[in-house]
Protein backbone atom coordinates (compact mmCIF):
# COMPACT_ATOMS: atom_id res chain seq x y z
CA UNK A 1 0.00 0.00 0.00
CA UNK A 2 1.28 3.46 -0.94
CA UNK A 3 1.35 6.59 1.14
CA UNK A 4 -1.84 8.45 2.01
CA UNK A 5 -2.17 11.32 -0.43
CA UNK A 6 -3.18 14.76 0.81
CA UNK A 7 -4.10 17.62 -1.46
CA UNK A 8 -3.19 20.92 0.22
CA UNK A 9 -4.88 24.16 -0.74
CA UNK A 10 -2.04 26.68 -1.04
CA UNK A 11 -2.64 30.43 -1.06
CA UNK A 12 0.91 31.71 -1.08
CA UNK A 13 0.69 32.54 2.62
CA UNK A 14 2.44 31.21 5.68
CA UNK A 15 -0.45 29.15 7.11
CA UNK A 16 -1.09 26.92 4.12
CA UNK A 17 2.66 26.58 3.50
CA UNK A 18 3.35 25.33 7.03
CA UNK A 19 0.35 22.99 6.77
CA UNK A 20 2.01 21.37 3.76
CA UNK A 21 5.32 21.19 5.63
CA UNK A 22 3.68 19.47 8.63
CA UNK A 23 1.93 16.90 6.46
CA UNK A 24 5.06 16.05 4.51
CA UNK A 25 7.00 15.56 7.74
CA UNK A 26 4.29 13.19 8.98
CA UNK A 27 4.90 10.98 5.97
CA UNK A 28 1.98 11.89 3.74
CA UNK A 29 2.35 12.26 0.01
CA UNK A 30 1.60 15.97 -0.35
CA UNK A 31 0.21 17.59 -3.49
CA UNK A 32 -0.20 21.36 -3.75
CA UNK A 33 -3.17 23.04 -5.41
CA UNK A 34 -3.85 26.72 -6.03
CA UNK A 35 -7.43 27.88 -6.58
CA UNK A 36 -7.36 30.57 -9.25
CA UNK A 37 -10.38 32.84 -8.78
CA UNK A 38 -9.41 36.26 -10.10
CA UNK A 39 -10.67 37.39 -13.49
CA UNK A 40 -7.99 39.48 -15.21
CA UNK A 41 -10.59 41.66 -16.92
CA UNK A 42 -11.22 43.26 -13.51
CA UNK A 43 -7.56 44.17 -12.98
CA UNK A 44 -8.13 47.87 -13.72
CA UNK A 45 -10.20 48.13 -10.53
CA UNK A 46 -7.25 47.09 -8.31
CA UNK A 47 -4.11 49.03 -7.43
CA UNK A 48 -2.74 45.94 -5.69
CA UNK A 49 -3.99 42.88 -3.86
CA UNK A 50 -4.49 43.71 -0.20
CA UNK A 51 -7.55 41.52 0.33
CA UNK A 52 -8.88 38.07 -0.55
CA UNK A 53 -9.97 38.93 -4.08
CA UNK A 54 -7.51 40.61 -6.43
CA UNK A 55 -4.66 40.01 -8.91
CA UNK A 56 -2.92 36.69 -8.23
CA UNK A 57 0.46 36.87 -10.01
CA UNK A 58 2.42 37.36 -6.76
CA UNK A 59 0.45 34.61 -4.98
CA UNK A 60 1.16 32.09 -7.75
CA UNK A 61 4.84 33.07 -7.71
CA UNK A 62 4.96 32.50 -3.93
CA UNK A 63 3.16 29.16 -4.19
CA UNK A 64 5.64 27.94 -6.81
CA UNK A 65 8.53 28.90 -4.50
CA UNK A 66 6.99 26.99 -1.61
CA UNK A 67 6.37 23.89 -3.70
CA UNK A 68 9.99 23.99 -4.86
CA UNK A 69 11.25 24.31 -1.26
CA UNK A 70 9.02 21.44 -0.10
CA UNK A 71 9.64 19.41 -3.27
CA UNK A 72 5.94 18.80 -3.94
CA UNK A 73 3.96 19.02 -7.20
CA UNK A 74 1.66 21.96 -7.84
CA UNK A 75 -1.59 22.12 -9.77
CA UNK A 76 -3.44 25.34 -10.59
CA UNK A 77 -7.20 24.93 -10.91
CA UNK A 78 -9.11 27.72 -12.65
CA UNK A 79 -12.35 28.52 -10.83
CA UNK A 80 -12.83 32.14 -11.86
CA UNK A 81 -16.13 31.47 -13.64
CA UNK A 82 -17.51 29.45 -10.72
CA UNK A 83 -16.29 32.09 -8.28
CA UNK A 84 -18.06 34.82 -10.20
CA UNK A 85 -21.27 32.81 -10.47
CA UNK A 86 -21.41 31.64 -6.85
CA UNK A 87 -19.49 34.10 -4.67
CA UNK A 88 -19.51 37.45 -6.48
CA UNK A 89 -23.17 37.11 -7.46
CA UNK A 90 -24.08 36.19 -3.88
CA UNK A 91 -22.11 39.22 -2.64
CA UNK A 92 -23.94 41.48 -5.08
CA UNK A 93 -27.41 40.09 -4.38
CA UNK A 94 -27.05 40.38 -0.60
CA UNK A 95 -25.89 44.01 -0.71
CA UNK A 96 -28.66 45.01 -3.12
CA UNK A 97 -31.17 43.43 -0.72
CA UNK A 98 -29.87 45.56 2.14
CA UNK A 99 -27.85 42.78 3.79
CA UNK A 100 -24.15 42.47 4.65
CA UNK A 101 -22.77 39.27 3.08
CA UNK A 102 -20.01 36.95 4.26
CA UNK A 103 -18.38 35.64 1.07
CA UNK A 104 -15.68 33.60 2.85
CA UNK A 105 -18.30 31.22 4.25
CA UNK A 106 -19.92 30.70 0.85
CA UNK A 107 -16.53 30.25 -0.82
CA UNK A 108 -15.47 27.61 1.73
CA UNK A 109 -18.67 25.58 1.47
CA UNK A 110 -19.24 25.63 -2.28
CA UNK A 111 -15.85 26.28 -3.88
CA UNK A 112 -12.82 25.46 -1.73
CA UNK A 113 -14.21 22.31 -0.12
CA UNK A 114 -16.45 21.24 -3.00
CA UNK A 115 -15.98 22.37 -6.62
CA UNK A 116 -12.20 22.66 -6.27
CA UNK A 117 -11.94 19.04 -5.17
CA UNK A 118 -14.30 17.79 -7.88
CA UNK A 119 -12.30 19.64 -10.53
CA UNK A 120 -9.07 18.25 -9.11
CA UNK A 121 -10.42 14.68 -9.46
CA UNK A 122 -11.60 15.39 -12.99
CA UNK A 123 -8.11 16.71 -13.77
CA UNK A 124 -6.68 13.30 -12.85
CA UNK A 125 -5.31 14.25 -9.42
CA UNK A 126 -5.75 11.35 -6.99
CA UNK A 127 -5.86 12.13 -3.26
CA UNK A 128 -7.37 10.78 -0.07
CA UNK A 129 -7.74 13.94 2.01
CA UNK A 130 -7.82 17.70 1.55
CA UNK A 131 -5.98 20.09 3.89
CA UNK A 132 -5.92 23.85 4.35
CA UNK A 133 -4.24 26.35 6.65
CA UNK A 134 -7.37 27.12 8.66
CA UNK A 135 -7.00 27.42 12.43
CA UNK A 136 -9.67 24.88 13.40
CA UNK A 137 -9.95 21.19 14.28
CA UNK A 138 -11.96 18.21 13.01
CA UNK A 139 -12.57 15.14 15.17
CA UNK A 140 -14.78 12.07 14.88
CA UNK A 141 -17.16 11.34 17.77
CA UNK A 142 -17.77 7.58 18.01
CA UNK A 143 -20.73 7.97 20.32
CA UNK A 144 -22.62 10.36 18.05
CA UNK A 145 -21.21 8.87 14.84
CA UNK A 146 -20.53 12.38 13.60
CA UNK A 147 -17.58 14.51 12.57
CA UNK A 148 -17.16 17.44 14.93
CA UNK A 149 -15.74 20.87 14.11
CA UNK A 150 -13.87 22.60 16.93
CA UNK A 151 -12.16 25.91 17.54
CA UNK A 152 -8.41 26.09 17.01
CA UNK A 153 -6.43 26.55 20.21
CA UNK A 154 -5.37 30.07 19.17
CA UNK A 155 -8.47 31.99 20.24
CA UNK A 156 -7.37 35.13 18.38
CA UNK A 157 -6.85 33.29 15.11
CA UNK A 158 -9.56 30.59 15.33
CA UNK A 159 -11.43 30.34 12.00
CA UNK A 160 -14.17 27.84 12.84
CA UNK A 161 -16.70 30.69 12.39
CA UNK A 162 -16.09 30.58 8.62
CA UNK A 163 -16.56 26.79 8.39
CA UNK A 164 -19.97 26.15 9.97
CA UNK A 165 -21.63 25.38 6.62
CA UNK A 166 -19.44 22.33 5.94
CA UNK A 167 -21.23 19.00 5.65
CA UNK A 168 -20.45 15.70 7.34
CA UNK A 169 -19.16 14.35 4.02
CA UNK A 170 -16.82 17.31 3.60
CA UNK A 171 -15.56 17.12 7.20
CA UNK A 172 -14.78 13.41 6.76
CA UNK A 173 -12.11 14.26 4.18
CA UNK A 174 -10.58 17.35 5.79
CA UNK A 175 -7.32 17.81 7.71
CA UNK A 176 -6.55 21.08 9.52
CA UNK A 177 -2.87 20.74 10.51
CA UNK A 178 -2.75 24.08 12.37
CA UNK A 179 -5.61 23.49 14.80
CA UNK A 180 -3.27 22.72 17.70
CA UNK A 181 -0.87 25.59 17.01
CA UNK A 182 -0.85 29.31 17.64
CA UNK A 183 -0.07 31.82 14.92
CA UNK A 184 3.12 32.76 16.75
CA UNK A 185 4.27 29.14 16.79
CA UNK A 186 3.58 28.87 13.06
CA UNK A 187 5.67 31.99 12.39
CA UNK A 188 8.56 30.57 14.42
CA UNK A 189 8.37 27.25 12.55
CA UNK A 190 8.40 29.10 9.22
CA UNK A 191 11.48 31.04 10.27
CA UNK A 192 13.34 27.90 11.38
CA UNK A 193 12.52 26.20 8.07
CA UNK A 194 13.39 29.16 5.84
CA UNK A 195 9.85 29.62 4.58
CA UNK A 196 10.17 33.13 3.08
CA UNK A 197 6.68 34.47 3.79
CA UNK A 198 6.90 35.93 7.29
CA UNK A 199 6.17 39.49 6.20
CA UNK A 200 3.29 38.71 3.85
CA UNK A 201 0.38 40.95 4.78
CA UNK A 202 -2.74 39.25 6.08
CA UNK A 203 -6.23 40.56 5.47
CA UNK A 204 -9.69 39.49 6.58
CA UNK A 205 -11.20 41.75 3.91
CA UNK A 206 -12.92 40.31 0.86
CA UNK A 207 -12.35 43.25 -1.47
CA UNK A 208 -10.61 46.53 -0.63
CA UNK A 209 -11.29 49.70 -2.52
CA UNK A 210 -13.45 49.95 -5.63
CA UNK A 211 -16.27 47.37 -5.72
CA UNK A 212 -18.04 48.96 -8.68
CA UNK A 213 -17.04 46.14 -11.04
CA UNK A 214 -19.59 43.92 -9.24
CA UNK A 215 -22.45 46.39 -9.47
CA UNK A 216 -23.80 48.22 -12.50
CA UNK A 217 -25.00 51.81 -12.14
CA UNK A 218 -28.62 50.83 -12.76
CA UNK A 219 -28.58 48.47 -9.79
CA UNK A 220 -26.98 50.83 -7.29
CA UNK A 221 -29.33 53.78 -6.86
CA UNK A 222 -29.25 56.83 -4.65
CA UNK A 223 -31.96 56.96 -2.00
CA UNK A 224 -33.04 58.57 1.24
CA UNK A 225 -31.69 58.52 4.77
CA UNK A 226 -34.46 58.68 7.37
CA UNK A 227 -34.80 58.48 11.14
CA UNK A 228 -36.80 55.87 13.08
CA UNK A 229 -39.98 57.87 12.54
CA UNK A 230 -39.49 58.13 8.79
CA UNK A 231 -38.38 61.78 8.82
CA UNK A 232 -36.15 62.66 5.88
CA UNK A 233 -32.59 63.55 6.95
CA UNK A 234 -30.61 63.37 3.72
CA UNK A 235 -29.66 61.25 0.73
CA UNK A 236 -27.40 58.20 0.44
CA UNK A 237 -25.24 57.21 -2.51
CA UNK A 238 -26.47 53.60 -2.66
CA UNK A 239 -27.24 50.99 0.00
CA UNK A 240 -24.25 48.88 -1.07
CA UNK A 241 -21.98 51.37 0.73
CA UNK A 242 -23.60 51.01 4.16
CA UNK A 243 -23.82 48.43 6.93
CA UNK A 244 -25.45 48.22 10.34
CA UNK A 245 -23.53 50.12 13.03
CA UNK A 246 -21.83 52.47 10.56
CA UNK A 247 -21.30 56.02 11.85
CA UNK A 248 -18.90 57.64 9.39
CA UNK A 249 -19.59 58.94 5.88
CA UNK A 250 -23.32 59.46 6.42
CA UNK A 251 -23.16 63.10 5.38
CA UNK A 252 -25.60 64.19 8.09
CA UNK A 253 -24.94 66.81 10.76
CA UNK A 254 -27.32 66.61 13.70
CA UNK A 255 -25.19 67.69 16.66
CA UNK A 256 -24.82 64.09 17.88
CA UNK A 257 -23.48 60.83 16.46
CA UNK A 258 -25.92 58.91 14.25
CA UNK A 259 -25.59 55.26 13.32
CA UNK A 260 -27.09 53.06 10.62
CA UNK A 261 -29.64 50.97 12.52
CA UNK A 262 -31.54 49.43 9.59
CA UNK A 263 -31.19 49.05 5.84
CA UNK A 264 -34.49 48.74 3.96
CA UNK A 265 -33.48 47.11 0.71
CA UNK A 266 -37.01 46.98 -0.69
CA UNK A 267 -37.44 50.74 -0.14
CA UNK A 268 -33.82 51.71 -0.86
CA UNK A 269 -33.67 53.55 2.47
CA UNK A 270 -31.07 53.88 5.21
CA UNK A 271 -32.49 54.27 8.73
CA UNK A 272 -30.32 56.02 11.32
CA UNK A 273 -30.64 56.39 15.07
CA UNK A 274 -28.76 56.57 18.35
CA UNK A 275 -26.17 54.02 19.40
CA UNK A 276 -28.60 52.51 21.93
CA UNK A 277 -30.86 51.58 18.99
CA UNK A 278 -28.18 49.14 17.79
CA UNK A 279 -28.61 46.84 20.80
CA UNK A 280 -30.98 43.93 20.12
CA UNK A 281 -32.38 41.04 22.16
CA UNK A 282 -33.31 38.49 19.50
CA UNK A 283 -32.55 37.45 15.96
CA UNK A 284 -33.87 34.90 13.49
CA UNK A 285 -31.30 32.79 11.65
CA UNK A 286 -32.11 30.96 8.42
CA UNK A 287 -30.34 28.44 6.19
CA UNK A 288 -29.06 26.82 9.37
CA UNK A 289 -26.56 23.98 9.19
CA UNK A 290 -25.88 21.76 12.21
CA UNK A 291 -22.61 19.89 12.65
CA UNK A 292 -22.43 18.30 16.11
CA UNK A 293 -26.14 17.38 16.06
CA UNK A 294 -28.35 16.21 13.23
CA UNK A 295 -31.07 18.74 13.97
CA UNK A 296 -32.32 21.02 16.73
CA UNK A 297 -35.28 19.36 18.45
CA UNK A 298 -35.53 21.51 21.58
CA UNK A 299 -34.28 24.77 23.07
CA UNK A 300 -30.61 24.64 24.04
CA UNK A 301 -28.21 27.07 25.70
CA UNK A 302 -25.14 27.94 23.65
CA UNK A 303 -22.59 30.65 23.12
CA UNK A 304 -22.97 32.58 19.88
CA UNK A 305 -20.81 34.76 17.68
CA UNK A 306 -22.65 37.23 15.44
CA UNK A 307 -19.51 38.26 13.56
CA UNK A 308 -15.97 36.90 13.28
CA UNK A 309 -14.36 39.13 15.93
CA UNK A 310 -17.41 39.11 18.22
CA UNK A 311 -16.76 37.94 21.79
CA UNK A 312 -18.98 34.84 22.25
CA UNK A 313 -22.08 35.55 24.30
CA UNK A 314 -24.63 33.27 25.98
CA UNK A 315 -27.92 32.69 24.21
CA UNK A 316 -30.82 30.28 23.84
CA UNK A 317 -31.53 28.87 20.39
CA UNK A 318 -35.10 27.73 19.68
CA UNK A 319 -36.12 25.62 16.67
CA UNK A 320 -38.60 27.21 14.26
CA UNK A 321 -38.24 24.68 11.46
CA UNK A 322 -35.42 22.50 10.08
CA UNK A 323 -33.58 25.46 8.54
CA UNK A 324 -34.58 28.30 10.84
CA UNK A 325 -34.00 29.12 14.52
CA UNK A 326 -34.66 31.96 16.94
CA UNK A 327 -31.67 33.21 18.95
CA UNK A 328 -32.41 34.94 22.27
CA UNK A 329 -29.38 36.70 23.76
CA UNK A 330 -28.78 36.64 27.51
CA UNK A 331 -27.82 40.33 27.18
CA UNK A 332 -28.65 42.70 24.29
CA UNK A 333 -25.98 42.60 21.57
CA UNK A 334 -24.67 45.49 19.50
CA UNK A 335 -25.46 45.59 15.79
CA UNK A 336 -26.49 42.07 14.79
CA UNK A 337 -26.57 42.44 11.02
CA UNK A 338 -28.86 40.74 8.46
CA UNK A 339 -26.78 38.66 6.06
CA UNK A 340 -23.98 38.00 8.54
CA UNK A 341 -23.44 34.58 10.07
CA UNK A 342 -24.38 33.61 13.61
CA UNK A 343 -22.46 30.56 14.82
CA UNK A 344 -23.40 28.43 17.84
CA UNK A 345 -20.80 26.92 20.20
CA UNK A 346 -20.69 24.57 23.19
CA UNK A 347 -17.28 25.14 24.74
CA UNK A 348 -14.91 24.61 21.79
CA UNK A 349 -17.38 22.67 19.67
CA UNK A 350 -19.32 24.17 16.78
CA UNK A 351 -22.96 23.15 17.14
CA UNK A 352 -23.84 24.82 13.86
CA UNK A 353 -24.82 28.20 12.49
CA UNK A 354 -26.95 30.16 10.09
CA UNK A 355 -27.42 33.56 8.50
CA UNK A 356 -29.15 36.41 10.29
CA UNK A 357 -32.41 37.22 8.48
CA UNK A 358 -34.38 39.26 11.03
CA UNK A 359 -33.38 41.39 14.02
CA UNK A 360 -35.78 42.33 16.84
Amino acid sequence: MGKTKVLVGLSGGIDSSISALFLKRKGYEVIGVFMKIFDEKFKKFFKDKSACYGPEEKDIEDVKKICKILDIPLYIIDLKNEYHEIVLNYFKKEYLNGKTPNPCIICNRFLKFDILLKKAFLSGINFDFFATGHYAKVEYDNERKRYILKRGIDKEKDQSYFLFLLTQEQLSKIIFPLGDYTKQQVKEIAKKNNIPLLEKEESQDFIKGDRSFIFCSKENKEGYIVDKNGNLLGKHKGIIYYTIGQRKWLGIARGKPLYVIEIKGDENKIVVGDEKDLYKNEIIAENVNFISIEKLEKDIEVEVKIRYKHIPTKAIIKPIDEKKVKVIFEKPQRAPTPGQAVVFYKKDEVIGGGFISLVT
